[in-house]
């Protein structure tokens, strides 16, 4: 099958900065349409042709797959727009704003035939699959703790990330990380309690900082997201056999850069790599019909629905 041709809704920050250019250099993908609301600024990104109209994207026949990188709210019509016009989509996270939403999502494009992915584009970094691998397949035994910080102090602004009426807020925005590699590290069905939640607003109706302590049968953990707090991207897993821990304030963010990751008593090295462009490889390996991995649609619906219980607590 030739290249999977993606088209984007969207020529913001990570568009311009990152996933442009990861399609650009990605294997078996090929820009083939991207929109925006000024033309220019879509042209830029050097697909085949540019749009000023999302709708357009989606109804080019020759597009494949759409890649979603709007302010949050808008994230489930266009994927419920884009499957029903069979196109396969790849969403940035959060991939909606709910579990009910995500469930949505996934039975229609089931329906339609078609693939939709979460782009926690992290997920895809070798390091963090390691961790994953070394949790799932029993190297570290039962999961025992958990810490996952993502916290930074983000300028306020304009930016959707602090409307409410956007999606927008710190769990939404970097909490996702943290609590999809917990998930992903535990047995599928096992069961994640929310058993308390600290969460500063500070009169935007967005939350800044959100702590969460969650419990599992074979022990607890901690998410923390903040647009509040100092820089800090912490990883450790704790198991019955064993501990992994990312040590360099890059866990969720390493980018064409080496890093390492401390196994028990050792430390492993990973080269230069961008995750972004693995990422998008990937999907269209997926799309084209090889049985790679991909974010499981499973694992994004219970990352929804912790999401949900974190807020629940947070109101």
């Amino acid at each position: 099958m030739s290249d999977v041709r993606w088209g984007f809704l969207g020529a913001g920050w990570l568009a311009t900065q990152a996933t442009a250019a990861a399609v650009h250099s990605a294997s078996g993908a090929a820009l083939e349409a991207v929109a925006a609301r000024d033309p220019a600024r879509a042209a830029a990104l050097q697909p085949r042709r540019a749009y000023d109209s999302y709708r357009a994207v989606v109804d080019d026949p020759d597009v494949d797959a759409i890649y979603i990188s709007l302010a949050n709210d808008a994230h489930l019509p266009w994927i419920l727009a884009a499957v029903s016009a069979g196109k396969h989509v790849l969403c940035e996270k959060p991939l909606v704003l709910s579990a009910a939403q995500a469930r949505q999502a996934y039975e229609a494009a089931d329906a339609a035939g078609v693939l939709l992915v979460e782009a926690v584009w992290s997920r895809w970094h070798p390091r963090i699959r390691r961790i994953v691998d070394l949790a799932t397949r029993g190297d570290l035994g039962e999961v025992t703790s958990y810490l996952g910080t993502f916290t930074f102090p983000m300028e306020l602004s304009d930016n959707y990330r602090f409307s409410e009426a956007s999606g927008g807020g710190a769990l939404y925005d970097v909490g996702i990380y943290p609590l999809h590699v917990l998930l992903a590290c535990l047995p599928d069905g096992c069961a994640l309690d929310v058993i308390a939640v600290e969460c500063e607003r500070g009169g935007l109706g967005v939350d800044l900082t959100t702590k969460a302590a969650v419990t599992w049968t074979t022990g607890r953990g901690s998410v923390v997201a903040s647009f509040d707090m100092p820089e800090s991207q912490r990883l450790v897993l704790d198991g019955t056999e064993g501990r992994v821990r990312i040590d360099d304030d890059q866990a969720f963010t390493s980018w064409r850069e080496p890093s390492r990751l401390v196994v028990v008593d050792h430390v492993e090295e990973f080269p230069a790599v961008d995750a972004y462009q693995v990422m998008f490889e990937q999907v269209s390996a997926r799309i084209r019909g090889e049985d790679v991995w991909v974010v499981p649609g499973a694992v994004s619906v219970r990352v929804a629905e912790v999401v949900d219980a974190i807020r629940a607590l947070s109101a």
